[in-house]
């Protein structure tokens, strides 16, 4: 015999069952209009990438490539600065995000530690450049004296410590490095440095793949520092290659007199805009997949300030 009780609880657990059905529902509708709006560009402009110029100027191009064609690849790699500017924004990438994860690490990890004598102010100083900064004449001038004007160093040196990432890694070290085993490590005789390389580093690596993935990206976008600070061309990174390209195919109408003629660079110029986010984006596509399975973890834990 079933009791009132026993009814109640399954009429509850039914409830429950129905509500969660129509949260599940609207999360995944949410999800999945989300994912239209961020996915559907990007098919879009892979699919532009290898289309016809006829084709995207005609707006024939949706989901699939329209006339298969890599003339907007060979365009952009004909151009002789690419490899250059390739080579020059790998180059900044590997380069720069190595000094920014040592420094990163190096000075999060002392200001974690709360035995380090005026940790507050230090970190006062550190927080105090998030919000107020000398500007772009006096960063110039500073670039100048310390002569890395036109010079890889300035692409690397002036933002070699990110102030944000530097507190999510601080942060981290807090929360999952006990003092006990700092404690336990000292009365065995390890000293801090020690500590540093051989404990803390290993048991960081998932806030490391963070922020190495942080600063990868914003090395490999990097379009205004170059602006500023580089005027040799065999310098330049992609990001001022890849402007330079657009610029240079941008047609001036009063120039041209031959309809067909205009039509066909006019095209090539479309054509070129989408073939160069693609080919931006691959060195982005080729990290990401390293770092994804600690991604997670070190922007959570990360992320909680205490």
């Amino acid at each position: 015999m079933v009791t009132n009780n026993e009814v109640s609880v399954r009429k509850r657990k039914i409830k429950d069952t129905m509500e969660d059905c129509v949260f599940y529902t609207i999360i995944y509708v949410i999800l999945t209009i989300l994912l239209l709006i961020v996915g559907l560009p990007l098919i879009y402009v892979l699919s532009a990438s290898f289309s016809s110029p006829s084709a995207v100027i005609a707006g024939k191009v949706f989901l699939f490539p329209v006339d298969f064609s890599l003339e907007g690849y060979k365009a952009v790699f004909e151009h002789k600065d690419v490899i250059t500017g390739y080579k020059n924004s790998l180059l900044y990438l590997g380069l720069g995000t190595v000094i920014n994860v040592v420094l990163t690490m190096c000075a999060a990890y002392p200001l974690a530690r709360n035995d380090l004598p005026g940790r507050k102010y230090i970190m006062m100083l550190f927080t105090f450049t998030m919000i107020f900064s000398g500007g772009l004449i006096p960063n110039y001038i500073l670039v100048n004296k310390l002569k890395m004007l036109n010079t890889v160093w300035a692409m690397v040196i002036p933002n070699a410590v990110s102030v944000y990432n530097m507190i999510v890694a601080c942060t981290f070290i807090r929360s999952n490095i006990p003092n006990e085993l700092l404690e336990a490590a000292q009365i065995d005789g390890c000293g801090d440095i020690y500590f540093f390389i051989k404990i803390v580093i290993p048991l960081s690596k998932a806030v490391i793949a963070v922020i190495t993935l942080y600063y990868a990206i914003a090395h490999w976008n990097s379009y205004f520092d170059a602006l500023i600070y580089l005027n040799d061309k065999k310098l330049y990174p992609l990001q001022i290659i890849l402007k330079d390209i657009l610029v240079s195919n941008q047609i001036d109408a009063s120039m041209v007199y031959d309809p067909e003629l205009a039509e066909v660079k006019q095209g090539l110029s479309e054509l070129l805009k989408y073939s160069l986010i693609v080919v931006s984006m691959i060195p982005v596509l080729i990290i990401y997949p390293f770092v994804q399975q600690h991604f997670v973890k070190g922007v959570m834990i990360g992320s909680i300030k205490g």
